[in-house]
């Protein structure tokens, strides 16, 4: 009997992300969520004292008028578990002595500023402490806050953290209290959920009983991920039953819900029911300036706003004193709404309440600029005739960042819903497709598509998923090796054998095969007992059997894994010829520019204004220590831009200038040149 009720349970649990989507699918969300946002910390220990004592709703409101703020995130309770309102479900700070939540959402809705409610998840302090059984733990039962507290009496050095609480059983009932409490008692916007623990599964006491009384191994992690999934959704559609039924019209988002080096929780689709999708970032210190725009591309097919989340600070979160310049901020906020984001900057605010004016002028020296032009950005749709297949890992951002660089347009295919204007496709080489993803994408060849595979991803055990014209022979003879282009792939490339770091893999091509690129083998592995100069092996003077770039039909196939060897090594070679096979498939891109590498290019298709909108931006990251940091916006001169649309345009300008550009024509192709721009403009084709 217990199998029988075993197995009719984890049927039900592998059916859950299906039925939940079903249930939970919210309205396409296009109001106006707030353009130039700001997301303001306030996690405010017991330890300090005079909390809120310099609040002041004229100061507060000059500050967000300078700023060009239209939207904020303000606290109503923060990692350390104390509210910022009054409360009879939690407990008010013990050193605030008004309602600052409610101050702070009644100033800005004066100003006519969106309010979105801060309520902390996952980290928690107060009810840590107070319900030691709520906290998460392992399978071991270790209470690891408990744990660091006892460590740190000892030690006053110990490096702390944030307990964490899973949104289940008696502590999923608290949360449902408070935010109904907020919902009930204030007119907000919007709720902004923190720190929600969906890629981590809880073996509290609690939860160990609940899943036994489910008929769940919490020792199989298989099952215990099954039962952990089902729970985050409960918590998400009851949380968001709370807020609709109080607050029909706010906003929702539950952060860690938007990653994209997390296919397990990708996979279940926690993003559904957000009614927003908001990225936070910090590309100074976490992955760099490249991340966001696949981030970016991959959520705008969720068919809901994407809010780009960045911060003031230098280096980290809800850091006090550190600044990024003006000017970096500028860069960053163009380049969200370059694609299709709305800005976000994070600040935190000085335990007394006082906002900081040096902040509010930063910030107001790039949202007024944002003001201008984000019009022609909001709403937009993203339009590519390439695409590439995401399998969220490092790799994916090695990838674009090489389309980037030489500002080739591109979306996301996962989660396309329409691939019609697609031409290219392109699997990196640590795709893993399985059997219903292979077959849309050999659907797609069929119908005239067109495949570039890098290394790895055509085969399954040594069996080609798709018709790459060659047969699987085995990996690499040596560590490293050669590639030498044939003429038709020789633009801003030697036609030189070039060193590949990390070495081919073997294949055997078959008569009708078109050999792009072939191998240089080098003579022998530099060991104790063969090895000659000072780094590598030179290469035979015979190429090797196997090529290195291959073609045959619609399908181009690299025997590298040109990513990685370009994000390793950096070696512009190894992305010249990602670009040369590329511009092999795709003869007639939507649009082309001829900026420098650190340029970024997007376009977006505007069709209820009749307009496609090319964003343009151009700012060099510079290594400054441990950060990346935008300091020099120079100006980029004679920008040409070209592009082939189905519809007649009527009209060019720049924006924000509205300077009218004259077109050249040259059969389906029209071109403009931009004289001069820093850091951002953009170009509006009217159709």
């Amino acid at each position: 009997m217990m199998r029988i009720k075993k197995a009719i349970f984890l049927s039900f649990l592998f059916s859950t992300t299906a039925l939940y989507i079903e249930a939970q699918q919210l309205p396409e969300y296009r109001l106006n969520e707030g353009t130039r946002q700001v997301h303001l910390d306030f996690h405010t220990t017991e330890k300090l004292e005079d909390v809120g004592k310099n609040w002041n709703k004229k100061e507060w409101q000059q500050q967000l008028k300078d700023g060009h703020v239209n939207a904020i995130n303000i606290f109503a309770k923060g990692h350390h578990g104390w509210t910022y309102y009054d409360t009879k479900v939690g407990k008010r700070h013990p050193n605030l002595d008004f309602d600052l939540f409610g101050a702070q959402l009644e100033a800005c809705h004066e100003i006519g500023v969106r309010a979105q409610a801060y309520v902390t998840i996952g980290w928690n302090v107060l009810d840590a402490k107070e319900n030691p059984d709520w906290v998460s733990t392992g399978k071991d039962g270790i209470n690891k806050f408990a744990e660091m507290e006892a460590k740190a009496k000892k030690d006053a050095h110990f490096p702390w953290g944030w307990p964490t609480l899973s949104p289940e059983g008696p502590y999923l009932e608290h949360l449902l209290k408070h935010t109904e409490e907020i919902a009930k008692n204030y007119d907000l916007d919007g709720f902004w959920f923190d720190i929600v623990p969906v890629g981590s599964i809880n073996y509290n006491t609690w939860s160990k009983k609940d899943m036994e009384a489910n008929g769940v191994d919490w020792k199989n992690e298989k099952e215990a991920w099954l039962h952990h999934c089902k729970k985050m959704h409960t918590f998400f559609t009851k949380m968001n039953a709370i807020v609709k039924k109080h607050r029909p019209h706010a906003s929702i988002y539950y952060n860690w819900t938007t990653p994209m080096n997390n296919s397990k929780v990708l996979k279940e689709a926690y993003h559904q029911y957000n009614t927003k999708q908001d990225l936070e970032d910090l590309p100074t210190t976490w992955a760099g300036y490249d991340v966001f725009p696949v981030r970016a591309k991959y959520y705008a097919n969720t068919g809901k706003p994407i809010v780009a989340m960045s911060g003031k600070f230098h280096s980290a979160w809800g850091e006090f004193g550190g600044f990024k310049h003006k000017d970096a901020i500028w860069y960053e906020a163009a380049n969200m709404l370059s694609f299709g984001a709305m800005a976000n900057f994070g600040d935190q605010l000085h335990p007394t309440g006082k906002l900081e004016k040096a902040t509010y002028d930063n910030i107001g020296h790039a949202y007024s600029y944002i003001e201008k032009i984000e019009d022609y950005s909001i709403n937009a749709k993203h339009l590519a005739k390439t695409a590439v297949w995401l399998n969220f890992s490092g790799s994916d951002n090695d990838v674009t960042r090489m389309l980037l660089e030489h500002q080739v347009n591109f979306v996301v295919a996962n989660n396309l819903k329409d691939w019609t204007p697609l031409e290219v496709l392109i699997l990196h080489s640590r795709v893993v497709l399985n059997k219903e993803e292979t077959k849309k994408i050999q659907q797609f060849v069929d119908g005239g598509g067109k495949l570039f595979i890098l290394g790895n991803s055509a085969f399954e055990n040594g069996i080609a998923k798709f018709d790459i014209g060659a047969k699987y022979l085995g990996e690499a003879n040596y560590r490293n090796d050669y590639t030498y282009v044939t003429d038709i792939m020789t633009t801003d490339l030697v036609q030189s054998p070039f060193l590949n770091r990390t070495p081919a893999i073997r294949v055997q091509p078959e008569a009708d095969t078109e050999i792009l690129a072939q191998i240089y083998e080098p003579y022998f592995d530099r060991t104790v007992e063969h090895w000659t100069s000072h780094d590598n092996v030179p290469y035979q003077t015979e190429p090797a059997t196997h090529p290195a770039l291959i073609k045959k039909g619609n399908i181009i196939w690299a025997a590298h894994p040109l990513e990685k060897i370009y994000a390793k090594e950096g070696s512009r070679v190894h992305r010249q010829l990602f670009y040369n096979a590329l511009s092999q498939l795709l003869k007639a891109p939507i649009v082309e520019v001829n900026m420098p590498s650190s340029g970024r290019m997007n376009l977006l298709h505007q069709p209820e204004n009749n307009r496609y909108v090319v964003h343009l931006t151009y700012g060099t990251p510079h290594k400054r220590g441990r950060a990346q940091v935008i300091e020099d916006l120079i100006p980029l001169q004679n920008t040409i831009v070209k592009v082939r649309l189905p519809e007649k345009v009527r009209k060019v300008y720049l924006i924000p200038s509205k300077e009218v550009l004259p077109i050249k024509s040259n059969g389906d192709v029209i071109s403009v040149e931009i004289e001069k721009f820093r850091c951002h403009t953009a170009v509006v084709f009217e159709y």
